[in-house]
């Protein structure tokens, strides 16, 4: 009998035991689509990821339907997913509107995002650098005073596509503003997916040399030129915990022309357990749960790991289940 496919376990020392993979595909997976997935569809995403053993989930985005269309079911995707005991359901808000927004859809943990730079706040947050550093702090506060963590994003951490390189001071000022305000975690944002293993190892030190302690920094990273596995061992060697995904690979920045998807969560997933490192994910439901989604959209998602199980036929759970009714 042929053994399922799966990563060969070498354990490497100095790495974190567990790692925390924060899945952001019903979010920054969507959003840029250009189809409009229907609401049930969308929960049922949560759903299976949650069955997955997904206990960090960013659920939707509560931004002007003008802005993200996408996304404009946000609340009606809230109010169909069921949370697990223990797990979590973050939305990102853009301002104190959204923020007011989420909480009245029964949210209670949210993410706001800033820019390491002028351009992409112009664009992608319609206000200047500093401007959007106000706005999340104002938000964070709100926030914190009805006892809702925050989340926060610094975009454009390692290349902007309308600037170029970026100035780790810039990111790490933006990061420490954050920080201060309140929020717990602080993602740093390779947005258009340029960051190498050096660079991402500049970035994260001088993150932790402004004061952000290693348990508040996690990486947010994309995959237009490869590397994103390989910026997560340099993360992994420095102490870093915590990497965004999306089911798939799927997703990329609406605003940064070029810039392809997500890291995958079973790419991803599968390097973590090669290393022996814990996730409480399940892989073969993951790779699931991307044909499934493939299935649905008739569109093959990226990731490397669905794609080789698929091909593999790996049995996984609920790869016959057909997708509910839009």
């Amino acid at each position: 009998m042929t053994p399922k496919p799966s990563p060969r376990v070498q354990p490497q020392p100095g790495l974190p035991a567990r790692v925390t993979v924060y899945e952001v595909g019903p979010r920054d997976g969507l959003q840029a689509e250009t189809d409009i997935i229907p609401a049930g569809v969308k929960a049922e995403l949560c759903r299976r990821l949650y069955a997955a053993g997904s206990r960090d989930l960013e659920v939707t985005s509560f931004v002007p339907p003008t802005w993200i269309p996408q996304l404009a079911d946000a609340a009606e995707v809230v109010a169909a997913v069921e949370v697990p005991e223990g797990a979590r359901a973050v939305a990102l808000v853009p301002n104190l509107r959204g923020l007011q927004r989420a909480i009245d859809a029964g949210i209670r943990e949210v993410a706001v995002v800033v820019s390491a730079t002028e351009s992409f706040a112009k664009a992608n947050l319609n206000t200047t650098r500093s401007g959007a550093i106000d706005r999340a702090t104002e938000v964070i506060a709100a926030a914190t005073a009805e006892g809702i963590p925050v989340r926060g994003y610094v975009s454009m951490a390692f290349g902007d596509p309308w600037e170029g390189q970026v100035d780790t001071a810039a990111v790490t000022s933006a990061a420490t503003a954050l920080h201060d305000a309140g929020a717990r975690t602080i993602a740093l944002g390779d947005t258009i997916g340029v960051a190498t293993p050096g660079l991402t190892t500049r970035v994260v030190t001088e993150a932790l040399a402004a004061g952000i302690p290693l348990s508040g920094i996690a990486l947010h990273l994309h995959d237009t030129y490869g590397q994103s596995l390989a910026n997560v061992h340099a993360a992994l060697l420095l102490g870093i915990a915590e990497f965004d995904a999306s089911v798939g690979g799927l997703g990329r920045c609406p605003y940064a022309k070029g810039a392809t998807g997500n890291l995958a969560t079973e790419d991803l997933v599968w390097m973590l357990h090669g290393l022996g490192i814990e996730t409480g994910l399940d892989l073969g439901a993951l790779a699931a749960t991307t044909e499934w989604l493939s299935r649905v959209r008739g569109i093959r998602a990226p990731s490397n790991v669905a794609r080789a199980l698929a091909a593999a036929g790996l049995d996984t759970p609920d790869t016959a289940q057909e997708a509910p009714t839009p």
